[in-house]
């Protein structure tokens, strides 16, 4: 006999010789199932009532066949169908990641008639707690309160669209209680730092990435597609037309998402300058290239790990790629900047977006603002506000000799790599990497591969 399909309900014979027949009629708050049934003499009697009983608390169900479909079908059309088309690739790999490893797994199975509001916050409780599927020893078992979020936001979409298509009358994920936001706090450079950081950058070799960074506030997928052809250096306008992500482990170079993406940039002349001595030491297209592959930018996700033994052989406070672009942002308005002039530059679809971003920093105008204000028309003296900007006497701070050599780092939960990238006297690095299960075996490997690249350098053998 074969098995009964999802939903049909289950039948079965009762030890004082009646049938029994049971349906899942929805979810308590704990995700158990809340079932109901019916009693007969015979199995075929059973099944007959067992079907009235459906029929009557879905009757949705016996005149639309479709309404059937399980969540995770319906999921699964409606981003085939309705939504991939119309999204980028690096969107694409975020939609599938939530849809095929998070939510399918879970609802997958549940009709999309029974699908009730409980079962989607006993769902989203659970990615909040235990839904994190690798690095879990550094991370953390649950997912964060973003991917919760955005999880919600993708699973709602997809009911709206059912609703519309008439497979559900409401949609249950509509007032679904959701974590706080809980936004990353922005951390800002201050120019002190920005000195500390620049040049320990130039001693490690990183001076021009990080310098154009601070300098234009430009996204790291966006910094690392530039190309020489991009930079006019007689008028120091950079053109922004590109960017570079790593998408299902291929780097996929794209156009902006948004018009307001394609724009352009007055380099500072001193920015201009560093960037034509680097031009010298650079054979390739491509402003900061792949020290790995040929013709290829270099990869934005390597750039976090590096940046961390900048900052802190710099003894600066741990921050993000991207707070090199709050950094600059803040620094901008700080200095006179209409926050108009500053979204266009960093390249946001309106100016009310950059003000709600950088509100503390525009709070900090208004006041100054006001102060002068107050001073023209009533003759009142204000004091000077803490938040004036103040200008910094160059560091003395002396870039900090490397005590390690290569480095590790974690790729999955059993893959580390280890990394020698050392620049010979050509300008061009010589790099190797070794992999182990374990982060002891790497190292190992890593100090035997160090060892062997010397001797190959100092015998000429890097052709």
């Amino acid at each position: 006999m074969g098995r009964r399909k999802k939903g049909e309900g289950l039948i079965h014979l009762r030890k004082d010789g009646r049938w029994e027949g049971r349906t899942v009629i929805g979810y308590d708050e704990k995700g158990l199932p809340k079932t109901k049934n019916v009693l007969a003499k015979t199995k075929h009697e059973c099944q007959e009532k067992l079907d009235k009983l459906k029929a009557e608390l879905n009757p949705e169900a016996v005149e639309n066949p479709t309404a059937r479909t399980t969540f995770g079908e319906w999921l699964d059309q409606w981003y085939k169908t309705y939504v991939k088309p119309t999204i980028r690739p690096g969107t694409q790999e975020n939609y599938e990641n939530r849809i095929y490893k998070h939510i399918i797994p879970s609802l997958g199975k549940m009709p999309i008639t029974i699908l009730t509001q409980a079962e989607l916050v006993r769902f989203y409780g659970e990615l909040r707690s235990g839904g994190r599927l690798q690095y879990t020893e550094q991370l953390g078992s649950g997912l964060s309160n973003k991917m919760v979020r955005s999880c919600h936001a993708l699973i709602k979409s997809a009911l709206k669209k059912a609703v519309d298509e008439k497979l559900i009358k409401t949609n249950p994920a509509e007032g679904c209680k959701l974590p706080s936001a809980q936004p990353k706090e922005m951390q800002i450079l201050t120019p002190e730092e920005m000195q500390r950081f620049l040049i320990q950058a130039k001693h490690d070799g990183y001076y021009e990435i990080f310098l154009v960074a601070l300098a234009t506030g430009l996204r790291r997928g966006e910094l690392m597609a530039l190309q020489w052809s991009d930079l006019d250096f007689k008028t120091g306008e950079l053109r922004i037309q590109r960017s570079v992500r790593r998408t299902n482990g291929e780097l996929l170079i794209s156009e902006p998402k948004t018009n307001a993406g394609y724009r352009t940039i007055i380099l500072p002349p001193g920015v201009v300058k560093a960037l034509e001595d680097y031009k010298e030491t650079i054979d390739s297209r491509w402003m900061f290239p792949s020290p790995v592959k040929e013709d290829s930018p270099r990869d934005p996700s390597t750039l976090a790990a590096k940046m961390k033994l900048v900052l802190e052989r710099a003894n600066c406070k741990t921050v993000r790629m991207h707070d090199l672009r709050h950094t600059f942002c803040a620094m901008s308005l700080e200095h006179g900047m209409d926050v108009k002039t500053l979204s266009e530059i960093i390249g946001h679809e309106s100016a009310a977006t950059t003000l709600n971003i950088y509100a503390h920093v525009t709070d900090a105008m208004q006041k100054q603002a006001a102060r002068i204000i107050d001073k023209g028309i009533a003759g009142n003296e204000a004091p000077e506000l803490d938040e004036k900007p103040k200008s910094i006497p160059p560091s003395d701070f002396k870039a900090v000799e490397s005590r390690k050599v290569g480095y590790v780092k974690q790729l999955s939960p059993n893959c580390w790599q280890g990394r020698y990238s050392p620049r010979l006297s050509n300008g061009k690095r010589y790099v190797r990497n070794v992999y182990a299960p374990t982060e002891a075996e790497c190292r190992e490997k890593l100090t035997e591969l160090i060892e062997q690249m010397k001797a190959e350098i100092a015998a000429g053998k890097t052709a």
